[in-house]
């Protein structure tokens, strides 16, 4: 699923959030580095440290992908080098980031795939299933946000305390929103899938209530291992969070595996195996926070202005974000009156789009890597920014062409890994050509948006997102009083990309956009407050 939050220099980097670890081109920082985002601590302009964001487009991780000396020599590759060189060094880059991005797509697909294989009821009632549970899981992607500014932030100015006390709070504030979405679920949420579901698909109702009543119990632990991971990658440490993501999988498969087609569980097994994998990668971010010298089990109350600034800081990412998240959301939707077969098919079909999108995330991370101080560094130098993105772009157009055929062969050739029903394999075939031209853009659009998001352009991409969601909505409207079914809503999918690619390009293109003006005035932030 994607916003400077702080106050920053007019010639420096902005400080962005994102999924993705702050790199260190200094190959010998100290322990607490002086920033030059901080308002209060010495500016040392020749430092080059941004903290970069990315928005994810299925939802995921985020994570260091490269040592400090090792990120100076590509930094360096990527300002300097030929466009082939530049290329390799990208992908060189991206590589080792994109394990996890894909680590929550997995999940759910492991779900789809091993209940498929029992029940088509089940697989059907996976989709407002996963809607409920995961999707609406981003609406406190800003914990993720905050956390990573606030200890970046405080470890520039070297105030062990302050992060400490950011911790603290966001632990608390995590912890409450975790228990309130817990009550929410418990007392409401047969009543949501109902409304969600509608009158005609009754029958997936005690399913799906199964699996969202048991994965609630993972609630507090999913947002508080939020918190903790995104500090442990704040402190420029990926490998403790990629671990808990990597041990999260393997329990969520093995534990599918095992409940639902030895024990025959079904959906509920595969929800108790979800579950139980998060509380357990929960806990291991706990514990990696821990042994840095944090003390991750130390709460404490926000303040009323710490609350608003924590709303403050995720209010540009939040937009873009839950725009994306609501028309995937307005897809299953629409799916839900076309019947059970229908709906199987779709869930199949958009698990599998969402973990083919993700391997495009670390393209977007690289643009926001590197983009900031050719825009707006000491050595600013708008030619190389778009030699940056011309390879960005050559390599996500390659890698949306292999996505494409890959994505779409396995549902093609192999459809019987996700099911045996031959009704729902004729409904997921028809929606091939779609899935393709959907699928294969999306490299390049997240190449687009990254670099926006590093150039500051927020009102931007923020304004342009909401617009595809109006349209994109009122096209879905359309087609579904028009009785195109399914593949009509996978025809809006598509438009709904394309149009993402084409308003980002065309303003990175445009004459007055930050590749090619040379006044940066109109891309100043200020501190960002909530309204």
């Amino acid at each position: 699923m994607q916003a400077l939050i702080s106050h920053s220099l007019s010639s420096q980097p902005p400080l962005l959030f994102s999924t993705s670890l702050p790199l260190r081109f200094n190959p010998s920082p100290p322990r607490f580095p002086t920033s030059r985002f901080s308002t209060s601590a010495p500016v040392r302009r020749r430092s080059i440290r941004p903290v970069i964001a990315c928005i994810s487009e299925g939802g995921g991780g985020t994570g260091d992908v490269s040592e400090a000396g090792e990120a100076a020599e590509v930094k360096g590759e990527l300002e300097s080098g030929s466009i082939w060189k530049q290329m390799k060094e990208i992908v060189m880059f991206t590589g080792p980031a994109t394990g996890i991005w894909i680590s929550g797509p997995l999940m759910s697909l492991i779900d789809t795939v091993v209940v498929g294989q029992g029940s088509s009821v089940e697989l059907a009632a996976l989709g407002p299933g996963t809607v409920m549970c995961d999707n609406m899981s981003y609406v406190f992607m800003f914990l993720s946000i905050a956390t990573s500014n606030m200890v970046a932030t405080s470890l520039a100015k070297g105030d062990k305390d302050e992060v400490q006390h950011h911790i603290s709070t966001l632990l608390f504030v995590a912890l409450t929103c975790g228990f309130l979405m817990l009550l929410f679920t418990r007392f409401f949420g047969s009543w949501a899938l109902t409304a969600f579901t509608g009158a005609k698909n009754m029958q997936i109702i005690p399913a799906a209530n199964t699996y969202v009543q048991i994965r609630s119990l993972a609630w507090p632990a999913v947002l508080v291992g939020w918190v903790t991971q995104s500090a442990s990658l704040g402190m420029k440490d990926s490998w403790g969070p990629l671990k808990a993501l990597a041990v999260a999988s393997a329990i969520n498969g093995l534990g599918d595996i095992l409940l639902c087609s030895v024990l025959g569980y079904g959906i509920a097994g595969a929800a108790w195996a979800t579950m139980l994998s998060q509380i357990v990668a929960g806990y291991m971010m706990i514990e990696s926070l821990n042994q840095k010298g944090y003390n991750s089990y130390a709460i404490s109350v926000p303040s009323p202005k710490e609350l608003l600034t924590l709303i403050g800081l995720a209010a540009p990412v939040l937009v873009t974000m839950m725009s994306k998240v609501a028309f995937y959301s307005l897809i299953v939707y629409f799916a839900t009156s076309m019947g059970t077969n229908t709906m199987a098919a779709h869930q199949v079909m958009i698990q599998t789009f969402f973990i083919c999108t993700v391997w495009g995330e670390p393209l977007s991370q690289t643009a926001q890597s590197f983009m900031p101080e050719l825009i707006y560094g000491v050595n600013r130098s708008l030619p190389k920014a778009r030699m940056l993105l011309k390879s960005l772009v050559i390599i996500g157009g390659i890698l949306g062409l292999a996505l494409g055929i890959i994505g779409t062969s396995i549902p093609w050739l192999f459809p019987n890994m996700y099911t045996p029903d031959q009704k729902i394999i004729k409904e997921m075939h028809k929606l091939l050509v779609p899935f393709f031209l959907a699928l294969a853009v999306t490299p390049a659009i997240l190449s687009f948006e990254g670099t926006l998001l590093a150039g500051r352009d927020l009102r931007f991409i923020s304004l342009s997102m909401s617009s595809c969601f109006s349209l994109g909505a009122l096209l879905l409207l359309l087609v579904s009083s028009r009785g195109c079914g399914l593949v009509g809503c996978w025809w809006a999918l598509v438009a709904f990309q394309w149009a993402r690619l084409f308003l980002s390009l065309r303003r990175l293109i445009s004459p007055d956009g930050i590749l090619y003006s040379e006044d940066t005035s109109h891309y100043k932030l200020e501190e960002l407050r909530a309204v």
